[in-house]
């Protein structure tokens, strides 16, 4: 019985850390971070191999220029090497994976492969997709020759606007919506096959509003963290109350053949539990939505809206067997202007067990990001965001930090 108290107490980050971690960041006994890179500016997602880590950079940075930032560490986990390449093909992206021997990399409006060999930079690329639409793209296969490739809806619209509705008057969405027509989804491509375009690839699934995190579990399948709708009660107050707001998470969905995730015609409540008809399309705040071909979230991050910017599984050995197979998420934090009394929600990486096949109950794994107060988790007094997670070769977890481009490597040993 003290066996099992003690192993729940460990997944579940119950137990204090004894030892000092860098940046004052909180995690669960017997695990300790390093920094290992630091100033790399607005950086995104990483990619590992080895002890090489390619780093992509985001939409909308102020030096475009940057490409993927690629770095060497040395033994003790520090640079070695730092260089860039992929400048002005493969930069303001978001998804970025190595899949046999090749470093996939999303940019704004193409996936771009580049052969690996012993050098850190490698001098092949071809385009395997291209011509697609500008927004996030994270990137997943499927182990059987597939490439995933996730298109947000609107750029994080609510709804899909109708041109004709005047300005002044409440939003009024189309339906059908034509931005489903080819963005708002998941498109599944060749893995290998070059310049693909967007009618060449299989339209997978549908009805994502906006998703940075996507990844495939092995042995079981493909899963998508999709944010829920922002601003309703203010946009709507007549229907909702500010409560009702907060009560739209953002979710994780196991995403198969047809899935719909109901943008932006139903969002989800994960207080009530139910889905509910969008306020642009005739929804009233209470009436759920009957209609079975929408898919109902595996997990629902409820508390206002965590901004869930990257996912990964865990298929390493180094960390007690109870994270195998489990989901670690990146939390960048509400960036909501107004502040909040115990700051917002986020600005963590979070975790989700997977028991017999099934997500479990999401609990904090990496806290402190922010700084050491509650209401240092606000986007303007925040020290630190995470927003990108990987798992090294071997078995480490590296989170990735989006304002100041510093990045940690958290191993466990099991001692303090």
């Amino acid at each position: 019985m003290k066996k099992t108290m003690l192993a729940a107490a460990l997944l579940c980050g119950a137990v204090p850390a004894f030892a000092q971690q860098p940046d004052g960041l909180i995690l669960p006994k017997g695990f300790h971070a390093q920094v290992v890179a630091d100033n790399l500016g607005p950086i995104r997602h990483m990619a590992l191999r080895g002890n090489d880590i390619y780093v992509s950079t985001r939409h909308g940075a102020k030096d475009p220029s940057v490409g993927i930032i690629a770095l060497r560490l040395a033994p003790d986990h520090t640079v070695l090497q730092k260089a860039n390449f992929g400048v002005n093909t493969a930069d303001q992206g978001t998804g970025i994976k190595i899949w046999k021997g090749h470093l996939y990399a999303a940019s704004g409006t193409q996936v771009q492969r580049f052969a690996l060999d012993d050098m850190l930079v490698p001098t092949k690329s071809e385009v395997i997709v291209d011509g697609i639409t500008q927004s996030n793209h994270p990137l997943a296969f499927d182990g059987k020759g597939n490439l995933y490739v996730s298109f947000d809806g609107g750029g994080g619209a609510n709804n899909c606007p109708d041109p004709k509705n005047p300005k002044e008057a409440k939003p009024v969405g189309l339906k059908p919506c034509p931005l489903l027509d080819y963005r708002g989804g998941i498109w599944r491509f060749d893995e290998a096959k070059p310049g693909q375009k967007l009618a060449d690839g299989e339209h997978f699934a549908t009805g994502i509003r906006n998703s940075s995190a996507m990844d495939w579990r092995q042995g079981d399948g493909l899963y998508l963290t999709n944010h829920g709708r922002d601003g309703t009660f203010k946009g709507w107050p007549e229907l909702l109350t500010q409560a009702d707001d907060d009560a739209i998470p953002d979710e994780m969905f196991k995403v198969t053949k047809g899935t719909d995730m109901g943008w932006p015609y139903t969002y989800w409540d994960g207080v009530k539990k139910v889905r509910l008809s969008a306020p642009e399309y005739g929804g009233d705040g209470k009436t759920p939505v009957t209609d079975a071909k929408y898919a109902k979230p595996v997990v629902a991050f409820h508390q206002l809206r965590p901004a869930t910017l990257d996912m990964t599984f865990y298929n390493g050995a180094q960390f007690p067997r109870s994270y195998r197979g489990g989901a670690f998420l990146a939390m960048h934090g509400g960036n909501d202007p107004v502040a909040i009394p115990g700051g917002r929600k986020g600005y963590n990486v979070m975790f989700v067990p997977f028991v017999n096949g099934r997500p479990g109950t999401p609990v904090a794994f990496a806290e402190g990001f922010a700084g050491p107060t509650p209401e240092h988790k606000h986007i303007k007094q925040a020290t630190y965001r995470p927003v990108g997670v990987a798992v090294a070769p071997d078995g480490a977890l590296f989170v990735a930090d989006s304002k100041k481009g510093r990045i940690w490597r958290i191993s466990y040993t099991g001692k303090p």
